[in-house]
C-alpha cells in the first residue's frame, strides 16, 4: 500500500556520482552517497555495475567517503579518492576485490584522478596550503609551514568561493603519481589553480585547464605541458571560461567546453587544433553543452565524433556530435534530465531523473537502443503516492507588446484533476531551466502527497532555448519574466487545474523573483524566498562572483547601470508587501551572501509582513538545500511544507483567523 512521502524522506535518499566504465569488460563503476543519520552526516562508497546484467555490488565500505573510482587502463583495479586517512588520498582495489591499498600519503587534499594511458601512472589535482602573505611568490625552501588560522590577505580577486570560503591559502596544483610506488611529482606550480587534467593518448603530454594569476583568476585557460611538467603553453585566450579539456585520439587536437564571456553561463563546445593553433566552436549556438561533469568523450577512438550530454529545452539528451559540422544525432532523450555519461566497448552508461522518478544508472547500446535500468538504489520510491509531470506549455506576454509560447512543467498526484493549491517554484540562474533534483526538492513530492499542484516554468531568461531567449533578460530580471509567470497560472486557473491558492518559491535567481513577485502582486498567499539575490549593488561586491556575472546580467559595466540594478532590487519594494515569507539560508553562503536576505528580512519587518520568518543554518553554503547536514535538510522540507499548510491550504480555523487578522493588519 502506498504512503505520502514524509520530509525524513530525505534520509532515504541515495545519490550517485562519478560514473567511470571499464572500457573492455562493460562494467562501471560510481560512487554512492548515503544518509548516517546516527551522525548527523553521509558517507559515500562505490559500488560496481554489471552492465551486460547482473546485480551491482558494493565495492567498498568506507569508513568515511570513498569517490571519484576511476578503472585501470586493463579493468583489472579501481582507483578512487578517499579520506579514511584524514586528508582525501587515492586508493587502489583490485577487482577481484580485498582491502583498499592506500597509494598517496601527500600533504595535500587530492581533489580529481585520472590514469595514463599505460596504466604505470595517474594524474592529480591536489589543494595545497600555500601562504597568502606571499601573495603568491614562492616561499624559501625552508621556510615553515603557514599557520591555518593566520589572518585572512586577500591580494587578487577571487578571494573566496561558495562552498569553500576563503580560498587565497590553497592552491590546486597537478602531479603524477606512479601507480605502484605512489611517488608524487609536482607538475604546475604559481599563484593558480588548475581545474582538471588529461593525459595525451601517448602519455607523453598533458592538458589541463587553469585559472589565470592575478585579478583575472574567475577565467580560465586550456594549457599543455609534458608530461615532467615543463614546455607549458597557453593554448586558449579568448574562450573566457574553459572546462574539462581532453584530447582527441590522434593527438591533434584538444576538445574542450565554455564560454566566450565573462558570466555567461551557456556552455558551448570547443575545438583547439594545435598545429595551426586555430580554435573554433563546434556546431551552432543551439548545441548548449551540459556542466553537470565531463560529458564529452570519444566515440570508440575515432576523432571525428564524440558523445556528449547536451540540453534542449529543459531536459538533457545524450548525443553523438560530428566534430567537422556539429552535426549532432540524439541517441538517448525524454521528459528527464542526466548527469554523469560513461563509455565502454558496447555501453553507454548514464544517470538519470525525472521530475517524478528519483536518480538512477541505466545503460543502452552506442546507437540508444536496448535501454535497460541497472540500478535500483532508491527502490523504496515505489512505496510512496505517485505523481505524474506534465509538458505544458503557455502563451505569455513578451515584454515587447506581444506573446509568446514558454514552456514548463506541470506536476501532479496521479488521478487528480479537480482544482489544487498551486505551488509556483522558479528556478535559479537565470540563464539555467528547471532542473530536477529531488535533494534540492525534497518538498515537491511531501506537498504533491499533500494534493498540491506544482507548477515550475522555463519563462524568458532561461537557458536551453536559444541565445536570444536567454539574453533577453539582461538588465530585466523580474520586468520580463514575472508576468510570464502571472500568465502561466492565470492559464491554469482558468483551465480549472488551480484555484486561488497559490504560493510562490524560488532559490537564488528564484529567490530573487520571487521576493520581487511579493513585491509586484497580491496573488500568491505565502513565499519561501530561499537565498536570494535581494540589492544587486551589495551583490556586485559581496558574492564570490558577482563582479564579473553581474555585469553580464545587467547589460553593463556597474558604472553604468546603478540605476539598473537599483531598479531591478527586490529590497527598495519591500515596504509594499505584505504576502507572509519564510526566509531560508545557509550561513556559508559566499554566492548570495546572507547579508543579503538578512536587508530584506529586515525590510520585511520593518514594512507590512509582519509575519515573515528568517532561518538560518549554520556552516551551510548556497547549496544548503541539497547539501546540508540531514537534520538541516529534514527541518527545511518540514519548515516549507508547514508554512503552506500554515497560510494557503490549512482548514484550521485558528489558522485561518490569523491570516485574516495579519492581512487586514497588513
Amino acid at each position: 500500500m502506498t504512503q505520502p512521502f514524509s520530509h525524513t524522506d530525505v534520509l532515504l535518499y541515495q545519490s550517485i556520482s562519478d560514473l567511470d566504465c571499464a572500457y573492455e569488460k562493460n562494467l562501471a563503476a560510481c560512487s554512492v552517497k548515503s544518509v548516517d543519520s546516527s551522525n548527523d552526516s553521509t558517507s559515500s562508497a562505490i559500488w560496481i555495475l554489471p552492465l551486460h546484467g547482473g546485480d551491482p555490488w558494493k565495492m567498498t565500505a568506507g569508513p568515511g567517503n570513498d569517490t571519484s573510482p576511476r578503472w585501470s587502463p586493463d579493468g583489472n583495479q579501481l582507483a578512487f579518492i578517499s579520506d579514511r586517512a584524514g586528508l582525501n588520498q587515492i586508493f587502489l582495489i583490485s577487482l577481484n576485490g580485498g582491502e583498499a591499498r592506500q597509494l598517496t600519503s601527500l600533504n595535500a587534499a587530492v581533489t580529481s584522478l585520472e590514469w595514463c594511458p599505460d596504466g604505470k601512472r595517474l594524474l592529480a589535482t591536489c589543494s595545497m596550503q600555500v601562504d597568502p602573505n606571499l601573495r603568491g611568490a614562492r616561499p624559501d625552501p625552508d621556510a615553515p609551514e603557514p599557520s591555518p588560522d593566520a589572518p585572512q590577505v586577500a591580494w587578487k580577486l577571487p578571494y573566496k568561493a561558495d562552498g569553500i570560503g576563503y580560498l587565497l591559502a590553497h592552491e590546486i596544483h597537478l602531479f603524477s603519481i606512479d601507480a605502484e610506488t605512489g611517488e608524487a611529482k609536482q607538475l604546475t606550480d604559481g599563484p593558480f589553480e588548475v581545474r582538471s587534467a588529461k593525459w595525451s593518448p601517448d602519455g607523453r603530454r598533458v592538458v589541463y585547464a587553469r585559472t589565470r594569476e592575478g585579478d583575472e583568476s574567475h577565467r580560465t585557460d586550456v594549457w599543455i605541458a609534458d608530461a615532467d611538467g615543463r614546455g607549458a603553453r597557453q593554448i586558449t585566450e579568448h574562450v573566457a571560461q574553459a572546462l574539462f579539456p581532453l584530447w582527441s585520439p590522434d593527438g591533434r587536437r584538444v576538445l574542450f567546453s565554455g564560454s566566450a564571456a565573462e558570466g555567461d553561463a551557456q556552455v558551448s563546445l570547443w575545438c583547439a587544433d594545435l598545429s595551426s593553433g586555430q580554435v573554433r566552436n563546434i556546431g551552432d549556438e543551439s548545441l548548449e553543452i551540459s556542466t553537470e561533469g565531463d560529458s564529452v568523450q570519444f566515440v570508440n577512438g575515432d576523432p571525428s565524433q564524440v558523445f556528449a550530454i547536451v540540453a534542449r529545452e529543459g531536459v538533457h539528451e545524450v548525443v553523438r556530435i560530428r566534430m567537422s559540422d556539429g552535426a549532432r544525432t540524439t541517441l538517448v532523450s525524454g521528459d528527464r534530465q542526466i548527469s554523469k555519461l560513461a563509455c565502454s566497448r558496447e555501453f553507454l552508461a548514464f544517470v538519470s531523473q525525472s521530475p517524478t522518478t528519483p536518480q538512477e544508472v541505466s545503460c543502452c547500446s552506442h546507437d540508444g537502443s536496448d535501454e535497460v535500468k541497472v540500478t535500483s538504489f532508491n527502490g523504496w520510491w515505489q512505496d510512496r503516492i505517485a505523481a505524474c509531470a506534465e509538458r505544458r506549455y503557455f502563451d505569455v506576454p513578451d515584454g515587447e507588446g506581444g506573446t509568446e509560447t514558454i514552456q514548463g512543467w506541470l506536476i501532479r498526484p496521479e488521478g487528480v484533476r479537480e482544482p489544487a493549491p498551486l505551488l509556483v517554484d522558479i528556478h535559479g540562474g537565470p540563464a539555467s531551466y528547471v532542473l530536477f533534483d529531488h535533494e534540492a526538492q525534497a518538498y515537491w513530492p511531501v506537498l504533491w502527497s499533500q494534493g498540491w499542484a506544482i507548477l515550475a516554468l522555463n519563462a524568458v531568461g532561461s537557458a536551453s532555448f536559444g541565445r536570444r531567449f536567454s539574453d533577453r533578460l539582461n538588465g530585466r530580471w523580474g520586468e520580463l519574466d514575472l508576468p510570464q509567470h502571472i500568465a502561466a497560472v492565470q492559464q491554469l486557473q482558468e483551465e480549472g487545474v488551480a484555484d486561488d491558492r497559490l504560493m510562490a518559491i524560488g532559490k537564488s535567481y528564484g529567490g530573487y523573483l520571487t521576493a520581487w513577485a511579493i513585491g509586484h502582486t497580491s496573488i500568491f498567499k505565502a513565499a519561501v524566498v530561499l537565498a536570494p539575490v535581494a540589492n544587486i549593488e551589495a551583490h556586485w561586491g559581496t558574492s564570490d562572483s558577482g563582479y564579473y556575472s553581474d555585469p553580464y546580467s545587467m547589460a553593463g559595466d556597474r558604472s553604468d547601470t546603478y540605476d539598473t540594478m537599483r531598479r531591478l532590487s527586490p529590497v527598495h519594494y519591500a515596504d509594499k508587501i505584505t504576502t507572509p515569507a519564510l526566509l531560508l539560508q545557509g550561513e556559508k553562503d559566499e554566492r548570495c551572501p546572507k547579508s543579503q536576505i538578512e536587508e530584506l528580512f529586515v525590510a520585511l519587518k520593518r514594512g507590512k509582513s509582519k509575519s515573515s520568518e528568517l532561518v538560518i543554518y549554520p556552516g551551510e553554503s548556497h547549496k544548503f538545500t541539497a547539501q546540508a547536514k540531514p537534520s538541516y535538510r529534514t527541518d527545511i522540507v518540514q519548515r516549507i511544507a508547514d508554512w503552506a499548510a500554515r497560510w494557503v491550504a490549512s482548514d484550521s480555523e485558528d489558522d485561518v483567523a490569523e491570516a485574516a487578522v495579519y492581512r487586514q493588519d497588513a
